[in-house]
């Protein structure tokens, strides 16, 4: 199991009073930083207003975000968790994935939903339609997507989206394209499009357990199409709760997580406090619970086991 975390941009609050230059060089720090200790991936947030309640507060936007993040890193993988479908039109969000993914050198991953938080579509322009739609907009989305960062040009007609004869490039570096991760609980729709057009499905604060039980679903809805589940990875943004403090609880809570067969956990320890000690003590944690970090020592082993 490999393991990323997300990045500090103020969304949950931990920028409160910051002034935005002394919040952008912390996060840049912390990308730096993340990246030495050996997490194999770097996330961001795609939202316009603070969590819970919303508060004139820093909240950096995630594609100028993760260019930036892209420009000081060399190796770690770089993406959403997950971007908004409701905030632009999917044809821009594959000329953007496509260019992000050049310009990072080919570690760009697409993270995908269909969107929730009402005060930001509403405050920004953008409605909010009954979730049914935001489902349908979310498959026309994917649709347009996969046809613009698939090889020539794109044509596709939805109710929600359509392309005629687009053109798109760069396609990107990766092949066949950069990495679409669909995310979301929804068993009977968000799944059903994860198994139909994506690499990844990523699923959002269950604990292990509930994981291992919805695993069976996940590869039901891909047999259920023809596709090898093998060929869909999971992966858990863990709840934030779940790696707060440091210590045998959270050394316990990666090791379950790592025995249940996810391709990659993700979690937001400096949520907590955006401190380079916050992140290095979280990769303790995780070498600690067995967990090999990339360029990372191996966990210590008793020599007499």
């Amino acid at each position: 199991m490999d393991v990323g975390v997300l990045i500090p941009q103020g969304w949950k609050y931990e920028y409160n009073g910051w002034d935005p230059a002394a919040a952008w060089a912390r996060t840049m720090e912390l990308t730096r930083d993340a990246e030495a200790l050996g997490f194999e991936s770097e996330w961001v947030f795609d939202h316009f207003h603070t969590v819970p309640d919303v508060t004139d507060e820093i909240t950096f936007e995630s594609f100028t975000q993760l260019t930036a993040m892209a420009g000081v890193t060399s190796r770690v993988r770089l993406g959403h968790m997950v971007i908004c479908n409701g905030f632009r039109n999917p044809a821009l969000v594959a000329k953007l994935a496509s260019t992000l993914d050049v310009v990072s050198a080919g570690r760009f991953e697409l993270g995908i939903g269909a969107g929730w938080k009402h005060d930001e579509w509403i405050a920004y322009g953008y409605g909010f339609p009954p979730t049914s739609d935001r489902l349908k907009a979310l498959h026309d989305a994917l649709e347009v997507i996969t046809r613009m960062l698939a090889p020539g040009r794109s044509t596709y007609h939805g109710r929600f989206a359509r392309v005629a004869e687009a053109v798109n490039v760069p396609k990107g570096i990766q092949r066949p394209h950069p990495p679409i991760i669909v995310g979301g609980n929804g068993r009977e729709v968000t799944w059903r499009l994860a198994a139909r057009y994506a690499d990844e499905l990523n699923v959002v604060y269950l604990s292990p357990e509930e994981v291992a039980d919805d695993l069976p679903v996940i590869r039901a809805r891909c047999e259920e199409i023809g596709r090898d589940p093998a060929t869909l990875k999971v992966s858990l943004y863990c709840a934030d709760d779940d790696v707060r403090e440091p210590g045998q609880a959270r050394v316990d809570f990666l090791g379950r997580c790592a025995e249940i067969g996810l391709s990659r956990l993700i979690a937001f320890p400096t949520r907590w406090g955006p401190t380079e000690e916050t992140q290095a003590l979280f990769a303790e944690d995780c070498r600690a619970a067995g967990i090999r970090l990339v360029g990372a020592p191996e966990p210590a082993r008793d020599a007499t086991a």
